[in-house]
């Protein structure tokens, strides 16, 4: 028997969730018992029916039920702020978030608890593939692209939420309060020693979502964690240059000879190489400028989220 307390997080998001809630529960209580001396459940219910949640708990066992506890959130939030919810709620060593696909492999919560005592802090699951539409694999390869490229966070684009937590990460993952979450980019500052436990089922989109709702979603976490848009405004001044200094060449051109850059005549037109230089040097002036603006307003974004400069994983006295 681990003389370990866990606690187990379940997000009730859909009612297909909601259909396999007794058999999530049996399969991990019989799990728990065998191998825990202590742990306990904590539901999300991500605006679900909750008379249809307490139907599904009433014909469980008593010994079941009392460790179990549901938070009825008022209104419907994002899967990653619900999560957030129940690591809040949290009291266990380990806080286990156990997606309820896993439904029927109960055995991954000893699993992932066993990959901890290795030494590592955070251990999730880490699907075979991603099984989704061309036009969401082009998204998340964008995205994804976008987060190793832009960042120094490094993620997996094939983890599942399915993870265990210990205690001291829980900690200072709870210490990062960001409204704009998204969990797999925090779990990634927090740090630690992290591991991943291969697992045959895919990933796939989640029951509800649109397409619209999860590209609103990505270009949150490409704004909150990392400078994306402020090195895409460098580079759109850069061009601006550019552009503007072949206008100006070929304005001057063209006023001097009557020939452009591609050999075409033109006749002068008094004051039109003017206005061009003019408008060439306003349009990369303003570029810098809307560069400038970027720079200064991701400077003031990163302090209003006060995240912390570094965490203390452990001291060592010899």
């Amino acid at each position: 028997m681990r003389q370990s307390f866990l606690t187990i997080i379940g997000v009730i998001h859909t009612h297909q969730d909601v259909e396999i809630l007794a058999l999530w529960l049996r399969g991990l209580y019989a799990e728990l018992s065998a191998h825990f001396s202590d742990f306990e459940f904590v539901l999300i219910n991500n605006h679900s029916d909750r008379r249809a949640i307490d139907a599904a708990l009433e014909p469980l066992p008593q010994m079941l039920r009392q460790n179990v506890f549901l938070l009825n959130l008022s209104a419907p939030v994002s899967r990653d702020n619900a999560i957030m919810a129940g690591l809040d709620r949290a009291n266990g060593d380990y806080a286990v978030v156990f997606e309820f696909a896993f439904a029927d492999s109960p055995h991954l919560v000893h699993t992932l608890w066993q990959k901890a005592q290795e030494g590592f802090d955070i251990v999730y699951l880490r699907a075979s593939q991603r099984r989704l539409p061309w036009y969401y694999r082009l998204l998340y390869g964008l995205f994804y692209g976008i987060l190793h490229r832009y960042s120094n966070l490094r993620l997996d684009a094939r983890a599942h939420h399915t993870r265990i937590i210990s205690r001291r990460a829980l900690n200072s993952l709870l210490r990062l309060r960001e409204n704009s979450h998204y969990l797999k980019a925090l779990y990634a500052i927090v740090g630690y020693n992290t591991a991943a436990v291969d697992v045959a089922q895919p990933l796939e989109p989640q029951p509800g979502t649109t397409f619209s709702e999860q590209f609103k979603s990505a270009l949150v976490a490409i704004t909150s964690f990392t400078s994306f848009l402020s090195a895409l405004l460098g580079w759109v001044f850069l061009f601006s240059c550019v552009i503007a200094a072949v206008a100006i060449a070929n304005a001057v051109k063209v006023r001097l000879t009557n020939v452009d850059f591609l050999g075409q005549y033109h006749e002068t037109v008094p004051g039109w190489a003017y206005l061009v230089v003019l408008m060439s040097a306003f349009f990369a002036v303003t570029c810098l400028n809307l560069y400038l603006m970027s720079v200064y307003l991701a400077n003031i974004y990163r302090e209003i989220k006060n995240r912390p400069l570094y965490i203390i994983e452990s001291v060592k006295r010899y």
